[in-house]
């Protein structure tokens, strides 16, 4: 029983399964349900932001148990990672402007950080690579998508400051 609901989480309930591009599939299925809890549904930040922490906790264990008997130590069904990198950009954008956003101006934010996301999680820049490569566990799973996902805001703060010198 506790098996099959950690394959459901780690899979973000069966999507990691698809064939081809789970990763992809992953990431984008999170942009759409942080666009929804954000812009259609109005959940408070301070819920997301629990939810988040709740699901970033319970990813080491769930992780671990999924991969314990097997070789792979990072399958591609596992894209709950995925869902942690692809939320810290997105999170941070939403809580950092105190005005309203448009979803149109939202909308092309969260189409920046998915493709930046997937960019940074394909091409492994360090540390990302260091983490891929050296930790052969659920730590390693999941960090090195966090530094992915930072590696987002990195490049979004450096365009925000070098585009205010420019104009």
């Amino acid at each position: 029983m506790i098996n099959n609901l950690n394959t459901l989480f780690v899979t973000m309930f069966g999507l990691g399964k698809i064939p081809k591009i789970p990763g992809t599939f992953g990431s984008l299925a999170t942009v759409i349900i942080l666009y929804l809890f954000f812009h259609i549904l109005n959940i408070s930040s301070n819920i997301i932001l629990i939810g988040l922490i709740i699901i970033f906790i319970y990813s080491f264990s769930a992780v671990a148990a999924h991969v314990k008997d097997i070789d792979d130590k990072d399958p591609k069904e596992v894209v709950i990672d995925e869902f942690i990198g692809q939320s810290i950009p997105i999170y941070l954008y939403e809580i950092s402007h105190g005005i309203k956003k448009s979803p149109d101006e939202a909308l092309i934010f969260y189409i920046v950080c998915f493709v930046l996301f997937r960019f940074f999680d394909i091409t492994k820049p360090f540390p990302v690579s260091y983490f891929d490569k050296n930790f052969k566990n659920s730590f390693g799973v999941i960090m090195d998508d966090v530094c992915a996902g930072l590696y987002v805001v990195l490049s979004l703060i450096c365009f925000m400051i070098l585009s205010s010198y420019l104009i």
